[in-house]
């Protein structure tokens, strides 16, 4: 079999792999579809949090009371811990691995569209979504992993060659749909302030950390690449459709998944704390929350 075939093979089994491991927390973790907060000093309002993973933030313990079993929510997500430092009445249908499309399109039997959460009297909304549409992190992750395992040491870019642009084209490609996402929430809710959430820097600027991450240096480099790319559309999306940005990036270099322990705010392949994979550990989550109310102050 031809080399690049080898690899297809070899990357259809991480990425089945990764969704299967995607699942399981789905499972055993539960979600709050709604919870309230309130500060003397902060204004009420009704806060709607739309988002994938790292809005729900996965096996951050404790697990959030009431929402879908399938979404795999904390009660310290970003969404509850912004609800609580400005008094706003939450409704939180974040969920583990939704797309844009699930915007409108229910996700699973008790994961109903989450726009069905907009209201005429919400206040806030905050969307953060992108990364699975088009299977973007899961075959960035799983499929780079495979290809750079063989690798440990190296500067060359393996999967860059593998993949070269599917990943920026395919971001390109899902401008549009974020817009459209956000026109509707203008329509649903005319009086909330939309903020859309950026995703943290998941790999460090330079060099690697083989094993924790298995990527060359090359390829750490690619990657970086890929979720600047990911970050621009949706900042290009926001400016456009009458949202405010929430850079999330910025702040968390320095933080990343490489770091140890006691300095990162994501975590790598193995997770040594409570959270999955490459995504926000509860430490990321604060910083998150932190960086969407200094938006919704501003």
């Amino acid at each position: 079999m031809p080399r690049k075939s080898l690899l297809r093979a070899a990357v259809g089994g991480a990425l089945a792999a990764a969704l299967g491991i995607a699942a399981a927390p789905a499972a055993t973790a539960s979600a709050s579809a709604s919870a309230s907060a309130s500060a003397s000093d902060a204004p009420a309002g009704k806060y709607v949090a739309l988002g994938d993973s790292y809005s729900s933030a996965p096996l951050v313990l404790p697990v959030a009371p009431g929402a879908p079993l399938d979404c795999a929510q904390s009660a310290r997500n970003y969404p509850h811990l912004t609800a609580a430092a400005l008094g706003l009445q939450l409704t939180d249908v974040s969920c583990g691995g939704a797309k844009v499309e699930n915007m409108t399109q229910a996700q699973y039997p008790d994961a109903p569209p989450q726009f069905n959460a907009l209201t005429p009297d919400t206040t806030t909304v905050t969307l953060g979504i992108g990364g699975n549409d088009n299977n973007t992190f899961v075959t960035a992750v799983a499929g780079c992993g495979v290809i750079d395992v063989l690798h440990p040491i190296s500067a060359h870019a393996y999967c860059q060659d593998f993949f070269g642009s599917k990943f920026s084209d395919a971001i390109a490609s899902d401008g549009p749909n974020i817009a459209a996402a956000l026109q509707r929430i203008h329509q649903l809710s005319p009086h909330a302030r939309v903020l859309v959430v950026g995703y943290p820097d998941i790999l460090p600027q330079s060099g690697e950390c083989w094993p924790q991450m298995p990527l060359t240096s090359g390829d750490v480099a690619y990657l970086n690449g890929v979720e600047k790319d990911l970050n621009a559309m949706l900042q290009k999306a926001a400016a456009a459709g009458g949202a405010t940005f929430v850079d999330t990036y910025a702040q968390s270099v320095g933080h990343d998944a490489c770091q140890p322990e006691s300095t990162r705010w994501l975590e790598p392949v193995v997770p040594s704390t409570d959270a999955i994979s490459v995504h926000p550990n509860a430490t990321g989550e604060q910083h998150m929350a932190a960086a969407v109310e200094t938006a919704l102050k501003g």
